[in-house]
């Protein structure tokens, strides 16, 4: 197995950290302190053509896929500029449509979504359902030549910065009782489509909302693929997004670890830096390898997505493993700073809680647990 990259996933990484080394993590966090969207990082991204390496050529991307994808989401994260809302308008909505959508959805959506003119989030999570999406019950109703959908989502991203919604709804139930789901792409601005903010105490640009779907009427033609096939659509977006989650804790952990590392080589105490001492070396080093542990399974995680190849143990792997390792590259950087590590001055406290998040959400460690005890090594289901 060559663990080399090529010569044009190199220069991928290069121009990334270029164009997002330029905004850096003071933008990232006067953005999020300002609670305003990091629009500006967005279009240069875009515009570059980094948004959409993943969709097809034809349609106005770069004709790659999630090794590429995920390039983009590690290195923005590693300059201090995770951008989030890549694991859901260009990792998961680009990905359900581009592969299901019809000739019309893909022609309306996809070149907006390819050059970041265009966001199209994604509207699954409901309180009572959980990780059970047959107890959903956001439903979609055909009448005449329209869906009219009804229903309530909750932490649902992005919201107020996108066009459109990626909704997943019960169509109906199956010979076996279970709900048979499809998904829907909703503009925003729909009659009966309201947004309500969901206040958390996460310090992120990217805001979180509670949508109400009032007898939402849709046209038949934004439904996405064959009515009853949501299943096999989900979880052909959801493996992406936990790929570009993991990428995106990844460049986390390896910016918390270059600014402690940086500090621990310049603090001096008593003439000598602290880097010196293995009490704050060795929890630094501990994380370094978690991260590149970390980056292995996500860079294995993409090359079988890519390669139409099962990938959904190893997605949710390379999601657990970066997860941990971001949160832990964290806290020995805050660690490092001591008190310094509390200090808005020097910025940590914010990566902390999205790392954090990453253990929560978009699937939470004790789910990917389950996954890979049942699939993996063949024990019974547990829920």
């Amino acid at each position: 197995m060559d663990f080399t990259e090529t010569d044009e996933e190199r220069d991928l990484r290069a121009a990334v950290a270029a164009i997002a080394a330029s905004y850096g993590s003071e933008y990232y966090l006067r953005c999020a302190r300002e609670g305003r969207h990091t629009h500006e990082m967005w279009k240069a991204m875009g515009q570059a053509g980094f948004l959409g390496v993943n969709v097809a050529e034809e349609h106005g991307g770069g004709g790659g896929g999630l090794v590429e994808l995920s390039i983009v989401c590690e290195e923005a994260a590693a300059q201090g500029a995770p951008l989030l809302l890549v694991l859901v308008s260009a990792a998961i909505s680009a990905e359900v449509i581009g592969e299901f959508g019809s000739e019309e959805l893909r022609r309306r959506w996809l070149p907006g979504l390819a050059d970041g003119s265009t966001k199209v989030v994604f509207a699954i999570t409901e309180p009572e359902a959980g990780s059970n999406t047959h107890r959903m019950a956001t439903r979609a109703d055909r009448d005449g030549d329209d869906w009219v959908l009804t229903g309530t989502k909750h932490y649902i991203s992005g919201t107020d910065d996108a066009e459109a919604v990626l909704v997943v709804a019960r169509t109906g139930k199956a010979p076996d009782g279970k709900a048979r789901l499809s998904l829907f792409v909703v503009p925003v601005d729909s009659p009966g489509l309201t947004r309500t903010p969901l206040p958390v105490d996460l310090i992120a640009p990217d805001k979180q909302h509670v949508l109400h779907f009032d007898d939402v009427r849709v046209p038949a033609g934004n439904l996405v693929g064959a009515e009853g096939d949501g299943f096999r659509q989900v979880f052909r977006g959801l493996n992406p997004e936990r790929i570009t989650g993991a990428a995106l804790g990844v460049g986390i952990a390896r910016f918390a670890l270059a600014k402690a590392a940086d500090y621990a080589r310049t603090r001096q105490v008593w003439d000598t830096p602290i880097g010196a001492h293995q009490g704050v070396s060795h929890p630094l080093a501990r994380a370094r390898i978690e991260t590149e542990l970390a980056a292995l399974m996500t860079r294995k995680a993409a090359w079988l997505h890519d390669r139409g190849m099962p990938a959904g143990e190893e997605s949710n792997m390379a999601k657990y493993a970066a997860a941990e390792a971001a949160t832990h590259a964290v806290e020995a950087a805050m660690q490092t700073h001591g008190g310094n590590g509390l200090a808005s001055e020097y910025g940590l406290i914010p990566y902390w809680g999205m790392a954090r998040l990453m253990q929560v959400a978009p699937v939470n460690r004790e789910m990917i647990l389950n996954h890979v005890a049942q699939h993996g090594l063949g024990l019974p289901r547990s829920y």
